[in-house]
């Protein structure tokens, strides 16, 4: 049997960008992907803490050290600028696995930047 574990998460950063003429996605600062171990194309969930609402969809890469985080395509629509967002990503592994495993979590500041 395998389980759905959170492998990663970018814990509350600000929405600053909205594409809705795209295909779709969440872009994200590339210094933040790399942080938390999110790949390219790499399915993430996606949680808005100001309304609550929880989407999936996949992971771009935005400028190194920008801190970008923009919604493309139909998931733009499901945020307002400035909202603030938690992104997860999971994995899927056996129970043994995954009680030895510690999830990767990055705090990033107010810019969407790893602090110093």
């Amino acid at each position: 049997m395998l389980l759905e574990i959170m492998k990663s998460k970018i814990h509350r950063v600000k929405l600053n960008s909205l594409e809705l003429d795209y295909v779709g996605s969440i872009c994200i600062d590339e210094a933040l992907l790399e942080a938390a171990s999110i790949l390219p194309n790499e399915k993430v969930q996606v949680l808005n803490l100001n309304t609550g609402t929880r989407f999936e969809t996949y992971a771009i890469v935005g400028k190194r050290n920008s801190g970008i985080v923009g919604l493309n395509g139909p998931a733009a629509r499901m945020a307002a600028l400035g909202d603030t967002l938690i992104i997860i990503a999971y994995a899927l592994m056996t129970p043994e696995e995954a009680k030895n495993y510690q999830p990767i979590i990055i705090f990033p500041n107010e810019e969407n930047r790893l602090s110093e």
